[in-house]
């Protein structure tokens, strides 16, 4: 079920608030903003989409034998990616970043943040679809900027059904398929990023891939392997060293 409001502060927030107070949100279940006034990104960035663009969250409901929950960001933004190769097949040069973001080139197409409420996991998705918000730190795209039309009720009738085929998946025993799938739709293995470490500051390798919990990884200059556990990676240049 697809539920349109048309404005909310956010639907992440409003989703958190309902579980918070005792109502089953059931998986499939999806709140969709025409306007989101109060959106949020990563590291309390604002995340405010205007109207046109798909703004949405819905749950998923933890379970004894499942993958670690931080994996469900991947597994979102392989249906973020599907979603948009499915009614865009013309696009070149879409990337998925770890941890949730979707990239056309260098350029922000949408983003993911999970949140947790007891054994639940509130999924928000943005993608511009019709404009791109300004970011102060990063390059924004659209697909309308692209050169593309996509209506938004097209665009979450076709990400709900994505999003809820990868999540029985996931609950189900494929997250080792999932995990190939994102890889071969993420940014390059070689491919030089940045992260922003809290006690090591900036930190420059080579991207390698993600492990079996969904880490990223990063090969440094010296050939060593650096796990990434938390923050933003950002790539640096076109170019790739240490393979």
């Amino acid at each position: 079920m697809i539920e349109t409001l048309a404005e909310i502060p956010s639907t992440n927030g409003a989703l958190l608030a309902r579980l918070g107070g005792g109502e089953h949100v059931p998986e499939g279940h999806w709140l969709v903003a025409d306007r989101q006034s109060a959106g949020r990104g990563r590291a309390g960035r604002v995340w405010s989409d205007g109207f046109g663009n798909f703004m949405g969250s819905t749950v998923v409901h933890l379970r004894a034998q499942d993958p670690l929950p931080q994996t469900l960001a991947l597994v979102a933004g392989l249906a973020a990616h599907e979603s948009v190769m499915a009614l865009v097949p013309q696009l070149q040069d879409l990337r998925l970043k770890w941890p949730n973001d979707l990239l056309v080139g260098e350029a922000k197409l949408a983003g993911i943040l999970l949140e947790r409420q007891g054994e639940a996991v509130v999924v928000g998705i943005g993608v511009n679809l019709a404009q791109a918000p300004e970011v102060a730190d990063r390059a924004t795209a659209s697909l309308a900027a692209l050169g593309f039309a996509v209506e938004r009720d097209a665009f979450a009738a076709e990400l709900a059904a994505r999003f809820r085929d990868a999540v029985d998946r996931w609950h189900y025993g494929e997250w080792p398929l999932l995990r190939q799938q994102w890889v071969a739709r993420a940014l390059p293995t070689g491919t030089l990023v940045s992260v922003k470490d809290r006690e090591q500051g900036t930190i420059i390798g080579a991207f390698a891939g993600i492990d079996d919990d969904g880490v990223a990884l990063l090969r440094l200059a010296d050939g060593a392997v650096r796990a990434i556990h938390a923050g933003d990676i950002d790539m640096v240049g076109s170019h790739a060293f240490g393979g």
